[in-house]
C-alpha cells in the first residue's frame, strides 16, 4: 500500500470514529490548512493552487455554517453565522485581489474557534 493510500485509509477511519466535536475540529483544521497553503501560494505567485485552496477554505466555511443548530443557541448561532459570513467575504476579497492580509483575517477568526472546540472535544 502506498504512503498516500494509508494516510486516506486512517483519514477514513478517523472520520468515522470521531464525536460531532472531533469533526467539528477537523473541519477547522482543514480550513486553516487551506487558507494557509492559499497564502504560501501566493507568496510563489501561483494564482491557480491559491484559488483552488481558497475555493476549499470556502466548501468549508459554507459546511460551519450548515451544521449550526439555532433552536439550542439562537445568539451564538446569528453571531457565528455573521462570523462565517464575514470568513467568506475576507476569502472572496483575498482571492480576488491576491490580499495576503485578508486570509491573516481568516486564519485570527478560525483559529479561536477551533481552539475552543478542540478543548470541548478533549474534555468528552
Amino acid at each position: 500500500m502506498s504512503a498516500a493510500a494509508a494516510a486516506a485509509r486512517y483519514r477514513g477511519v478517523q472520520l468515522n470514529t470521531a464525536s460531532p466535536a472531533q469533526l467539528v475540529v477537523m473541519l477547522y483544521d482543514g480550513a486553516l490548512r487551506f487558507v494557509g497553503e492559499a497564502d504560501e501560494a501566493f507568496a510563489r505567485d501561483e494564482r491557480a493552487r491559491a484559488g483552488d485552496r481558497i475555493g476549499r477554505a470556502m466548501a468549508i466555511v459554507d459546511e460551519l455554517a450548515a451544521t449550526l443548530d439555532p433552536t439550542h443557541a439562537p445568539e451564538l448561532a446569528e453571531n457565528l453565522l455573521a462570523l462565517y459570513g464575514f470568513c467568506k467575504r475576507r476569502l472572496f476579497d483575498a482571492n480576488l485581489g491576491r490580499d495576503r492580509a485578508a486570509l491573516a483575517d481568516v486564519v485570527a477568526s478560525l483559529t479561536p474557534l477551533r481552539e475552543a472546540w478542540a478543548a470541548v472535544a478533549a474534555a468528552r
